[in-house]
């Protein structure tokens, strides 16, 4: 699709959201050719809306010149996040978890057919970890996103299953009769061991975290650990398994 080939009378509104979609945990400021590419708009339009859109706050002009994410429409997310008293209920256990575990501890939530991660810490000489605050994996191939899609609605496990399963490593899951078979035994064993599927040289290991104590709730998070490919993750289920527990405590 050229620049130009957008629908006739296209709210500004629609167009303005694009704008904003351009950018990416690891593209955090771009030029306004690169936005107006991305979000299908003429560089003059996406110009004259990236003046408005920083006019406003939601976007910022960075000292080269390019464009950024405007700390005003930071400000109105952390408002209006849904995910924020998930965060605030988790904090006190992923600090804790992240003492003992010493790699990255994370938390991620179901966002479509991909797993979006509301939190992280880690640490300096931590295992390298592909995951940012904001950013997403496919659910199939990262230890939170499993866990999250073995209690996820029937259709949409039934989607991701009929769909395209990319690999990333040689142990990454690809096939759909083998990831049915790991769902299952997710929701058999309460957990997942993830070696290598993302990188090779990082193992995830993650537990469900429920709305609530009771036995029965419905997982509203993945919480996992990102730890050396080393054959130890399994190890830290307990660890994790309580912390679990205690977020879903504060959930109710």
């Amino acid at each position: 699709m050229r620049s130009d080939d957008r629908p006739r009378g296209e709210p500004v509104l629609a167009r303005a959201a694009r704008i904003l979609q351009a950018f990416t945990p690891d593209e955090p400021e771009l030029s306004v050719s690169e936005i107006g590419r991305r979000a299908r708009l003429h560089v003059a339009t996406a110009s004259r809306l990236i003046a408005a859109l920083t006019a406003e706050g939601l976007l910022a002009r960075t000292t080269n010149g390019r464009v950024s994410i405007g700390v005003r429409l930071w400000e109105l997310a952390q408002r209006a996040s849904p995910t924020l008293g998930l965060r605030e209920a988790a904090m006190p256990f992923l600090e804790d978890l992240h003492a003992v575990i010493g790699h990255h501890v994370q938390l991620g939530v179901l966002d479509g057919g991909e797993v979006l991660f509301v939190e992280r810490l880690s640490a300096r000489d931590a295992v390298i970890n592909v995951t940012r605050i904001a950013g997403r994996l496919p659910l199939h191939a990262s230890s939170a996103g499993l866990v999250l899609l073995a209690w996820a609605p029937r259709d949409l496990q039934e989607q991701v299953l009929a769909g395209a399963l990319p690999g990333y490593t040689p142990t990454t899951i690809t096939a759909p009769a083998r990831l049915r078979g790991v769902l299952d035994g997710i929701r058999r064993q309460g957990y997942v061991v993830s070696d290598g599927q993302i990188h090779p040289d990082a193992t995830g290991v993650a537990v469900p975290v429920r709305d609530g104590a009771e036995p029965g709730r419905p997982v509203v998070a993945g919480l996992s650990a990102i730890v050396p490919n080393d054959g130890r993750a399994v190890s830290l289920v307990p660890a994790l398994q309580a912390a679990a527990r205690g977020i879903a405590r504060r959930l109710r």
